[in-house]
């Protein structure tokens, strides 16, 4: 027969036992989680250039292959995506076809310094059946019945660089930049621009597809990606008295996630720029000017420096 006393003592563990059942668990799982959340490294945003998709996915996938730190990419037309950054998107690294867009973030105080981190060209895609060379070229473009085509001005770097390759024409011969600027097909990149179906190269549609344009001038390594759908089409590289180099800038976004210095860093590095040398880009160009920005440049060579010093190290004492 059981006591009051022994009654009180009996209910008294019953209690602290369910006590201990119903908090110790969600506790248990409150530090498991913590634990984990600290352990997850954030995602870093990189918006890039429509003309950087290949390469850069590229290079974010090997980066979080060897860092462990996910990448999450978003790609289009660096003025639109500037645009964006200044209306609030939090993308921690801008790779922009052109210094002038991240420069504009960087003297409204929105990024860090800027470096150029690889360079383009411009060249004429020509649709097949079409007879086009650097001698031609001139007449082709001013010629009435060829579809010129381009990018959007403004949005897109690559429009701007098309604009600069019909000045050149206009010093050869005058009165031309508004013959070309008129004609021109403002075909991608800007918020006009006919829509082009998933899945489809913007050159190979335009040019075959619909036959909306009979030349296209367009990036060296959009026209790389181009021919490897359609070998038909023709590439003509221009003359030197048109040659236009684009140059591109990369900035670290201000408040931005610790890591995407490090993302940075890996561009720059001699892994990203050998993927970037694959897909057609070249090297940076020594004499692009970027006005008060040569700090970054030296602080993210000596990054990289010393991070394969440290790697040739660990080697060593490993050996």
């Amino acid at each position: 027969m059981f006591s009051s006393n022994n009654i009180g003592k009996s209910l008294l563990a019953i209690s602290v036992f369910t006590c201990i059942s119903s908090v110790t668990p969600t506790r248990a799982f409150a530090a498991t989680f913590s634990s984990q959340s600290q352990s997850e490294p954030q995602a870093i945003g990189l918006y890039g250039a429509g003309s950087l998709r290949g390469a850069l996915t590229e290079v974010a996938n090997a980066f979080s292959q060897e860092y462990k730190n996910p990448v999450t990419t978003e790609f289009g037309p660096s003025g639109t995506l500037r645009e964006r950054i200044e209306n609030g998107d939090k993308p921690d690294v801008f790779a922009s076809a052109d210094i002038g867009n991240p420069q504009k973030l960087y003297e409204q105080g929105l990024s860090n310094p800027i470096v150029n981190f690889t360079s383009n060209r411009m060249t004429l895609v020509v649709r097949p059946g079409l007879s086009v060379t650097s001698e031609n070229l001139v007449d082709t473009l001013l010629d009435p019945e060829i579809k010129l085509g381009t990018s959007t001005a403004i949005s897109d770097p690559s429009g701007d660089y098309a604009q600069e390759i019909f000045r050149k024409i206009d010093d050869l011969k005058p009165g031309s930049f508004q013959t070309l600027d008129a004609k021109a097909l403002r075909l991608v990149g800007g918020p006009n621009s006919p829509p082009v179906p998933n899945g489809k190269n913007n050159l190979v549609y335009f040019l075959e597809e619909t036959q909306q344009a009979d030349v296209f001038l367009s990036y060296y390594t959009s026209a790389l990606a181009a021919l490897e759908i359609s070998p038909n089409l023709q590439v003509i590289e221009l003359p030197d008295e048109l040659a236009v180099r684009a140059d591109y800038g990369l900035t670290v976004l201000k408040d931005a996630n610790p890591d995407g210095t490090k993302l940075a860093e890996y561009i720059l590095s001699p892994t990203g720029q050998s993927i970037l040398a694959k897909y057609g880009f070249s090297a940076p160009s020594r004499s692009t000017k970027v006005p008060e920005h040569q700090s970054i440049a030296i602080f993210l060579a000596a990054s990289v420096a010393l991070l394969q010093k440290k790697k040739f190290v660990s080697s060593q004492s490993v050996n």
